[in-house]
């Protein structure tokens, strides 16, 4: 008798338990966060019991994305983010709106965000709860999604495997580049197919060691798993379905084909270590000791792999498909580029010292990350309170920074905001930082920007080198956000092969 009642008593302990986080996460803390940020003069649209603001987003995204653009034009704030513009008509450039019992502050202000993002505020913010649950059978909790004391002990791991002596990928760019080189007539591609398949090349021979063909599965069930995902997350279903958990598991077991191939080469003696490349030194980090309550193990090494499998060539594809549709639409830049190309190489085949000298190009690439940043939403949660600037910031309240937005605000950049106009990165007078972010900024900025950065230059000098390109009349302009900004049929050119290339 004692016993059962003592069990009673331990039920109605975790019952009661359950029912106070539930309420608290669901009730309380949202409204004490409300009150907070009204006392401030931050408001916002009134929430919906449960789902928030979520169902309004979803309805205005769809409306706005229904129809193909017009015509070729830049002016894609209203269509992407239309809550955004909607909401801050209304509110200002500060307002809250609410996705489930998540609230989340919209923020433009430059310099709140350099402050937010900076390396006061690293380890009070990073990805909430929400983020993380939806990427869960995605990429799981790799750096991308990792925080505290997990992201730092991840990004020192990570780092020195995006440096430019990775940058070995010369042999894959002739096998797809080169191609078409010997034709003398003009041929029409989707050059998004292109972009991803030599990107993807790339990153599995730098930093995994694997053929494309080993890896373009994963990059498959991936890219699968992330229209999933974003799905799911649209209609705040956290991603756990029969399909999105199979796949995960297909993506996990050809993962795990590629570890056991490394680890098999060292315990039979072929070689000494697990190499030098990103596999090899998240491998070898398993074999450590946990260290100040840190420790890497298979779980967190395959979500690593998932996170670079992906990001590693997903964003880098994406800029060189956007570039390569802005010089073909803007032919007279598409000439400049060519020639400072040729005159930097000389006929010969592009090094990682020489990049430095494409300045045209550089610039070029900056328009175009300006414009159709693959990155175009920013989060940030508040793990404890916090101050930016003259607001005070409660813990548990998201921040999401659209750098779309901010890209394309006539405030910042001028007039000529949503046209193609590279020049605005020339000379020493810009300022990056200031409100160009397509990396993010401060301690959390992407780890392979460098390396992505060498990489477009490399490829986009190899192709322009080689073929002068037009838009193809197939070509439809919709821009379309689906967790990074992609065009949504691809980017169609006309390729015409040139004599004077690269060899």
């Amino acid at each position: 008798m004692v016993l059962l009642i003592g069990l009673l008593v331990l039920l109605l302990c975790m019952f009661g338990r359950v029912a106070y986080v539930t309420v608290s996460c669901y009730w309380l803390t949202p409204r004490r966060i409300k009150k907070i940020m009204e006392e401030q003069g931050v408001r916002g649209p009134k929430p919906r019991f449960l789902v928030g603001n979520l169902i309004d987003v979803a309805s205005l995204v769809t409306v706005a994305t229904s129809n193909d653009m017009d015509s070729i034009h830049h002016d894609i704030v209203d269509r992407l983010v239309p809550h955004y513009v909607a909401w801050s008509k209304v509110y200002g450039k500060r307002f809250v709106y609410w996705v489930g019992s998540e609230p989340r502050m919209c923020l433009t202000e430059m310099e709140m965000i350099k402050e937010l993002l900076s390396a006061k505020y690293s380890n009070l913010s990073g990805k909430s709860w929400l983020q993380q649950q939806n990427s869960k059978h995605f990429i799981g909790r790799g750096l991308l999604m990792a925080n505290g004391n997990d992201w730092y002990h991840q990004r020192h791991i990570v780092a020195p495997a995006f440096m430019a002596d990775k940058l070995k990928m010369l042999q894959s760019l002739h096998d797809v580049v080169g191609s078409g080189s010997n034709t003398e007539i003009e041929i029409e591609i989707e050059i998004g197919e292109y972009m991803t398949r030599l990107t993807g090349d790339i990153i599995s021979r730098t930093e995994f060691d694997s053929s494309y063909e080993k890896g373009k599965q994963i990059f498959h069930l991936l890219t699968s798993l992330q229209h999933l995902c974003a799905q799911s997350s649209r209609h705040l279903c956290f991603p756990g379905s029969r399909e999105i958990k199979s796949l995960k598991m297909e993506v996990e077991k050809l993962l795990m084909e590629i570890i056991q191939s490394r680890r098999d080469c060292v315990e039979i003696g072929r070689t000494t270590s697990y190499g030098n490349d990103l596999l090899g030194m998240l491998l070898a980090e398993t074999q450590k000791k946990r260290t100040n309550g840190f420790s890497f193990n298979l779980q967190m090494l395959m979500d690593e792999c998932k996170t670079f499998f992906f990001a590693g060539h997903e964003t880098t594809s994406l800029l060189l498909t956007w570039t390569v549709m802005l010089l073909a639409t803007n032919p007279s830049w598409q000439d400049k580029v060519r020639a400072e190309v040729l005159q930097v190489f000389n006929g010969r085949t592009p090094s990682v010292d020489q990049l430095s000298k494409l300045t045209l190009l550089n610039m070029v690439l900056n328009e175009s990350l300006r414009l159709y940043p693959p990155a175009s939403l920013l989060p940030r949660m508040a793990f404890e309170d916090i101050n930016l600037g003259n607001l005070h910031i409660p813990k548990g309240l998201s921040i999401w920074i659209p750098v779309i937005a901010i890209h394309h605000s006539e405030e910042l950049w001028g007039k000529d905001v949503h046209e193609f106009n590279p020049e605005r990165f020339a000379g020493k007078a810009f300022a990056p930082g200031r409100h160009f972010m397509p990396f993010s900024a401060g301690p959390r900025n992407c780890v392979g920007q460098a390396f992505a950065m060498m990489e477009a230059k490399i490829i986009l000098a190899m192709l322009i080198s080689r073929f002068s390109f037009t838009i193809s009349k197939n070509y439809r302009h919709a821009p379309v956000i689906v967790l990074t900004l992609k065009p949504k049929y691809g980017v169609q050119i006309c390729l015409k092969p040139l004599n004077s290339t690269i060899n």
